[in-house]
């Protein structure tokens, strides 16, 4: 960074933010007797410590010291109606007189299947799971069954949850000169890798080699149509194009993720993209705030489910499809309607406008990404197409980076960092709040630069 600050600065920002949230401290140092690290998601962890949090309302978080943020994470990119909406705090208590889960089929589940099967042209059937993770383990094993395949082929850094084979490459392979080498995450048995190759995203020529090498063993591609977790990277023109046709030339399946880039339309990314996957996981926003994954796609691959079928494929559990959170579903997706989305990615036009701008005001070196109604930050200028080339240049500005992202939260806006930093739009907010939350970054990046 040309406008380095002294640790006199940084120092100032670490002290302000521990004035901040002495309860939280307090409640940490209790906590990490039982919880290590004082949490259960390594994900919510910032260092010196995150804030506790004690409510939510709308697009605003408070912590138990009592300080109100703007919400730019809504539970990682999940609240897309923000914290406590009126509409679906209603259905959820109303469900929950008439009971949570129930060993039975529900008509709310066939009604939120419905609402989504309707909504993106590509999933004609689907099952509800718990989380995104269990939404891509099932995927696969979709595609593996289908296609009589064990092989699968991940991107570079791409996240798919925290079963076994997706945590190959979480974080990519900064060694490689040309195809990634694959490496597990600690505790992932190394046999994993004979049934995984990882290719670098953007680039349908390695993809195709990798096809190639491992002919006829290939059950299916995965990926993001948005590398979100890798660097916020956006598919280059005719790359998810080029995808399916190498998908079909190779008999092997196409798996979209589209846990977070689903906001992007009122049919996810594919819809944006005009991609058809043979198969799709969702979660986030289609819980209404509650726990959820599902995973569908064509009806013929997905009919395997069906438990009338001679050979059926097992899919079970015990808050699958649970009615509460359907009832949640049925209630976010009611009020995220085609008009809904497209106000939200304006704001996120407008965000990323408007942090750019406040980037120049301040002379930091950076660019702004994102799609739809998020915006992605980050403070290097030179250009990145895959997850390799995006954390080579994150790694000198990290430092930068978390200090940005404490005095945002001393100027009381959250956001989400891993080196980059992120923001999610949500429903509650309005042309007046994203200024807001323009002029708070602007000011931790003038504190922050010094």
């Amino acid at each position: 960074m040309t406008n380095r600050k002294t640790a006199i600065v940084k120092q100032e920002i670490l002290k302000r933010y521990q004035r901040r949230t002495k309860k939280s401290f307090e409640l940490r140092q209790r906590s990490v007797n039982y919880l290590p690290g004082g949490d259960t998601r390594s994900v919510a962890f910032f260092p010196p410590y995150p804030f506790f949090a004690s409510k939510g309302a709308g697009c605003h978080i408070y912590d138990v010291d009592g300080n109100e943020y703007i919400d730019c994470v809504n539970n990682m990119t999940a609240l897309i109606h923000g914290h406590a909406h009126p509409h679906i705090v209603e259905a959820i208590s109303r469900q929950a007189l008439a009971g949570t889960a129930h060993a039975a089929p529900t008509e709310l589940q066939y009604n939120l299947a419905k609402m989504i099967c309707d909504r993106v042209p590509s999933v004609e059937s689907l099952r509800f799971c718990n989380s995104g993770t269990e939404a891509t383990l099932f995927a696969i094993r979709a595609a593996r069954v289908f296609t009589g395949k064990d092989m699968i082929i991940k991107m570079d850094a791409g996240y798919h949850g925290s079963h076994d084979y997706v945590e190959v490459n979480l974080l990519p392979d900064f060694a490689a000169d040309d195809l990634p080498t694959a490496h597990v995450e600690a505790g992932v048995p190394t046999s994993i890798l004979n049934d995984v190759r990882i290719a670098p995203f953007n680039n349908l020529d390695a993809m195709e080699r990798i096809l190639i090498e491992n002919q006829d063993k290939v059950a299916a591609i995965i990926l993001e149509p948005v590398l979100a977790q890798g660097g916020g990277i956006v598919p280059r023109e005719g790359y998810l194009s080029g995808l399916r046709d190498l998908a079909d030339r190779y008999k092997t399946l196409l798996i979209f993720d589209e846990i977070i880039t689903f906001r992007a339309s009122l049919g996810g990314m594919q819809v944006v993209a005009d991609i058809n996957p043979d198969l799709t996981t969702l979660g986030k926003i289609i819980g209404g705030g509650l726990p959820v994954g599902a995973f569908g796609g064509r009806g013929d691959i997905m009919q395997m489910f069906d438990p009338t079928k001679p050979d059926a494929v097992t899919h079970s559990g015990t808050f699958s499809g649970n009615a509460l959170t359907m009832a949640a579903g049925i209630a976010a997706l009611e009020i995220l309607d085609h008009n809904e989305i497209d106000r939200i990615n304006r704001l996120g036009n407008r965000l990323r406008m408007g942090l750019k701008a406040a980037m120049d005001s301040v002379g930091i070196k950076g660019q702004i990404g994102g799609f739809g109604s998020t915006a992605f930050v980050y403070f290097f200028d030179q250009p990145f197409e895959n997850a390799k080339e995006a954390a080579l240049a994150v790694i000198p500005t990290l430092e930068f980076a978390q200090d940005v992202h404490l005095e945002m939260l001393n100027q009381g806006l959250y956001a989400i960092t891993r080196g980059l930093v992120a923001f999610a739009v949500s429903t509650p907010m309005n042309e007046q709040k994203i200024d807001q939350i323009v002029d708070r970054f602007g000011k931790a990046l003038e504190f922050a630069g010094r």
